[in-house]
């Protein structure tokens, strides 16, 4: 349509967007072909959608009938490969799931409908959700829209890369272990893992069901932390909590998220266990620099025995069955791509894992844990392991309490790895899984871009185990000039909105 300024419509954020849409200033229907038109141009350049909803122009039609109800009315919005929309496919990245439509749209994306908004798309996943790429064989491989040759990050990758090139103005993702952080850092945009029972998980299919050990969340992906907040405040409404009653009914916090209150922040710098990029450890520091001068107090936070969370909570309570349900998942498929090490590790029997995990020992500390943390439990060592993880979570709070903490600002994994790392990788995902196993909420911003002198000071980068994963991890920042580097901004469970507050302040500074 000639008459369709389609560049001004895409220069919108989230927030004018869907005011120009409520007051009528702008039709839905140019909205919706602006997003179309451009949505199809970077999965062109990416490949990141899997599919067109068609039923969406059916529902474009029905806005304009039925007029402005809903704070997303006219929004069109993305939607993740595993969260069930009427009538598609949530493959997974699975040939299996080819051709079962699901019956109903999951809570989440009834809830967006209600809203007004018009999901549009699904997008790429990488085979089993259980990783930090975006390949499969159905859909193939995912780039990063700010460089082909980069990862565009997983497990909602396709999201990343389709918001991150602007395809999308408000994509909806889950997070098992960063998998919309990673996709958000990696592509340049922000992103929030909430508390893990904030959002409606019905509908929404998952990598290993029924662990209780590490988090799952359903999140939003934008451009930036206003769009997130509107989705959030879209979301959380009684919509929501009368389709799922164990969505607790918590409404936005305005409040909250709109005080202007000093901050008392906790930040670190490493974790440890994956030694930050150059570009990681600047990023944590200039933000720390910026939020003392903006009037805000930073708190040095001392973090503990993250090698004994990623091998016992994180490993141990994901494979605690020893990874039966994980494998069983691939029963008749092909390639197991990009999950390389971690499928041998729990398709391989219990006798030559303890062998595997003794012989490793003396010359890889980390394969050697690892390795015998993906054991079958018995129900006791499972219930204890739950037990643990309490306790683990209690001494965090308390820590964090102790120093009259509001938030944390902590290092994001970054910048974005070439393809076809991530599946070798699997330790890196340290600083996000974290706060799975916590179940914390957890944003990611951008806040800078890759210097010719953090790639220079990358030629020293040693890691703190020095084994086959550092010296990987070195060669997969490589080559990443001109790239985002994202922050994570954590607050104590259910405090989305003051952790999108926090959010909003490093986006501001």
């Amino acid at each position: 349509n000639p008459s369709v300024n389609v560049v001004s419509i895409l220069s919108l954020s989230l927030p004018e967007l869907s005011k120009k849409l409520r007051d009528g200033s702008l039709p839905p229907d140019h909205v919706f072909y602006a997003y179309v038109g451009k949505a199809l141009q970077i999965a062109t350049e990416t490949n990141c959608i899997t599919e067109y909803l068609q039923e969406s122009e059916t529902q474009l039609r029905k806005a304009k009938l039925t007029g402005m109800q809903g704070l997303l009315y006219g929004v069109p919005v993305s939607i993740k490969d595993s969260i069930d929309c009427q009538g598609h496919d949530s493959t997974m990245g699975f040939i299996k799931y080819l051709n079962k439509p699901a019956a109903e749209d999951s809570v989440v994306v009834q809830v967006l409908r209600r809203q007004g908004a018009i999901p549009f798309v699904k997008t790429n996943v990488p085979q089993s959700l259980i990783s930090y790429d975006c390949k499969n064989l159905i859909f193939g491989q995912t780039r990063n829209p700010l460089l082909y040759t980069k990862s565009p990050g997983g497990s909602s990758g396709g999201e990343g890369a389709l918001v991150g090139g602007g395809g999308s103005i408000l994509g909806i993702g889950t997070d098992v272990g960063g998998s919309l952080r990673f996709p958000a850092a990696f592509c340049g945009v922000c992103a929030l893992k909430p508390t893990g029972n904030r959002l409606s998980k019905r509908g929404v299919m998952s990598g290993v069901v029924g662990q209780k050990a590490v988090a799952a969340a359903v999140g939003p992906m934008a451009k930036d932390v206003e769009s997130l907040a509107l989705c959030l405040r879209a979301l959380l409404c009684e919509d929501m909590f009368s389709l799922d009653s164990t969505v607790p009914p918590l409404p936005f916090n305005e409040e909250v998220y709109s005080s202007t209150q000093p901050l008392r922040i906790g930040y670190y710098e490493t974790d440890f266990f994956t030694m930050p990029s150059p570009a990681m450890r600047r990023a944590v520091r200039e933000m720390k620099q910026l939020l003392e001068e903006a009037g805000h107090t930073l708190v040095p936070f001392e973090l503990t025995n993250v090698d004994y969370v990623i091998f016992n909570f994180c490993v141990g309570g994901m494979f605690a069955d020893g990874g039966t349900s994980f494998v069983k998942k691939f029963n008749g498929e092909m390639e197991k791509v990009g999950m390389g090490l971690l499928f041998w590790l729990a398709k391989s029997p219990h006798w030559l894992k303890t062998l595997l995990s003794w012989i490793a020992k003396p010359f890889v500390p980390r394969f050697s844990s690892i390795v015998g943390s993906m054991r079958a439990n018995t129900v006791d060592e499972v219930w204890s392991l739950h037990h643990e993880i309490e306790d683990f979570c209690h001494q965090f709070i308390a820590q964090w309490k102790k120093l009259n903490l509001d938030v944390m600002l902590c290092p994001m994994l970054g910048p974005a790895l070439g393809i076809g790392y991530p599946g070798k990788l699997s330790v890196a995902v340290s600083y996000t899984m974290l706060y799975n196993t916590l179940d914390f909420p957890a944003g990611v911003v951008p806040v800078t871009m890759v210097t010719d002198e953090d790639e220079e000071e990358l030629k020293g980068y040693k890691g703190y185990y020095q084994d086959w994963w550092d010296r990987t991890l070195a060669k997969a920042f490589h080559g990443s000039v001109g790239m985002p580097v994202a922050v994570q901004c954590v607050a104590l469970p259910w405090q989305e909105e003051l952790c999108l507050r926090f959010m909003k302040e490093v986006e501001t500074l």
